[in-house]
């Protein structure tokens, strides 16, 4: 046995390059996730909406969707508005088109005064084709007289 002596290879250099392929890549992924999340979390405004059996909601092209919290708080198309500004926005729509629709989206504990005051304010706005939205059917027949 021939005891040589060992030569001894110099160590690879480290690699001092980031590659940018893993990092583009997962990137991308979340990308996409949040593209498909964004739309689902838009409507976040959670209402106790009345059971109630009624008609189907129209097709009207021009609809002004208006909604009140447990809190009488109003929101337009899902945006916090208040009363002034929800007017001004009313008045537009009404001038734009007299046959505008207007679904009206009330929590079931929202006082029947608040919703009056609603209903009022748009009338006088000049919308007079306000249609309530309802869940369901009823659980229970109303009390009669």
């Amino acid at each position: 046995m021939a005891f040589g002596r060992l030569t001894r290879q110099p160590a690879p250099k480290p690699m001092s390059d980031i590659n940018m392929t893993p990092l583009i890549d997962v990137m991308l992924v979340l990308l996409v996730i949040f593209i498909i999340t964004a739309p689902l979390m838009a409507s976040s405004l959670r209402l106790n909406l009345p059971k109630a059996q009624g008609a189907a909601p129209s097709d009207s092209t021009t609809v002004l969707a208006i909604s009140v919290d447990p809190g009488g708080q109003l929101y337009l198309q899902d945006q916090k508005i208040d009363a002034v500004h929800l007017t001004e926005q009313a008045k537009a729509a009404a001038q734009r088109s007299p046959e505008t629709e207007v679904q009206l989206r009330a929590d079931q504990s929202v006082p029947y005064g608040r919703v009056a005051e609603l209903i009022g304010l748009l009338q006088d706005a000049g919308l007079s084709r306000i249609g309530f939205v309802t869940s369901g059917t009823p659980t229970d027949p109303p009390a009669g007289p």
